[in-house]
């Protein structure tokens, strides 16, 4: 047991479940390219609704339209993950919470920490919702 503690921070740089996720995703959009348009046509059922996710869209099908490297697998797979959660917020969720979702995820220069928020962020609703 103490041997699995010590190697645990490994796991994070090396082969840990991370990287192993970002390879299936790339390996299943090389065995099957018609795969990366389904998950497109899921995300454009949100398209138009709000400037930035739309601009994410539009990042995500370039990086889709041509294979991808080992190299910018994990940046893909994040891209792919936060537009993901912006398309179903901007279909299930309250306006306030898509919209801060959009601008503080889909904005490379808003920070993507957890708690980056903008001073106008309706704080009070998210915590109304979440109570």
């Amino acid at each position: 047991m103490p041997r699995l503690y010590r190697e645990a921070p490994l796991n994070g740089i090396w082969e840990g479940s991370g990287n192993v996720i970002c390879l299936d995703i790339l390996r299943t959009l090389q065995r099957s390219p018609e795969s990366g348009q389904l998950f497109l046509a899921e995300l454009e059922l949100a398209k138009g609704c709000v400037p930035a996710f739309d601009r994410s869209l539009a990042t995500l099908q370039t990086a889709l339209s041509s294979p991808v490297q080992q190299g910018q697998a994990r940046l893909l797979c994040e891209q792919m993950a936060a537009g993901l959660q912006a398309s179903l917020l901007i279909r299930f969720a309250p306006t306030a919470v898509f919209e801060l979702f959009c601008e503080t995820r889909l904005n490379v220069a808003a920070g993507m920490a957890y708690g980056t928020l903008p001073n106008r962020a309706s704080i009070g609703e998210l915590l109304e919702r979440a109570g």
